[in-house]
């Protein structure tokens, strides 16, 4: 572990976005973001053909509470960038403590990974998962391209939550969070 800046030369402007310039490390880069917890979710849209697909993420944020958006992305190269890129609408579901098993299984690739798995349709058709702390069904508004990632932004059109413990991810491993003391006298 070093605390000492990582900041490489600055780059030539016109080649700063090109994969092969880069004079960061990708895998140390990687631990370096790893270091920062946050909610996992399962993102789910139905394909053309109407099949349900989902993935998991963590890279979920709000954008703007009026009008609500939120975004999230997905890798440049996923196997269901295409069914994403072709949805009207996505449904975004923050998981709780008790659906480790469940990011598990949307986070492999796999024929199925509704076998087994409680849904209903949604906005659009996209599935909208049982059990979760909450989800947010979105219409699909933008996409952004980034480095080797797809950026989506989503207008939200429905959402519901309860009172569930989420389920977080940091240091490449599942978490809870704990409030402190003193967190708890200011509530």
């Amino acid at each position: 572990m070093n605390d000492l800046p990582k900041q490489p030369p600055a780059p030539d402007p016109a080649n700063e976005l090109a994969s092969d310039s880069s004079q960061i490390d990708p895998r140390d880069f990687r631990k370096a973001l790893g270091t920062y917890g946050t909610g996992v979710t399962i993102i789910t849209a139905a394909g053309a053909d109407g099949k349900p697909y989902g993935i998991t993420c963590n890279s979920f944020a709000s954008v703007s509470l009026n009008p609500p958006l939120v975004l999230w992305s997905l890798g440049a190269y996923s196997s269901s960038l295409t069914v994403f890129q072709n949805a009207t609408h996505f449904t975004v579901h923050v998981l709780g403590t008790s659906q480790q098993a469940l990011a598990n299984k949307f986070a492999k690739s796999s024929e199925d990974k509704f076998a087994g798995v409680d849904w209903t349709p949604g906005l659009g058709n996209a599935p909208v998962l049982a059990e979760s702390v909450a989800n947010f069904q979105c219409r699909s508004v933008n996409r952004y391209y980034g480095g080797d990632h797809v950026i989506f932004l989503g207008a939200v059109e429905a959402y519901a939550y309860n009172a569930r413990e989420p389920l977080l991810f940091a240091l490449g491993t599942y978490g809870r969070f704990v409030v402190d003391d003193e967190s708890k006298k200011s509530r």
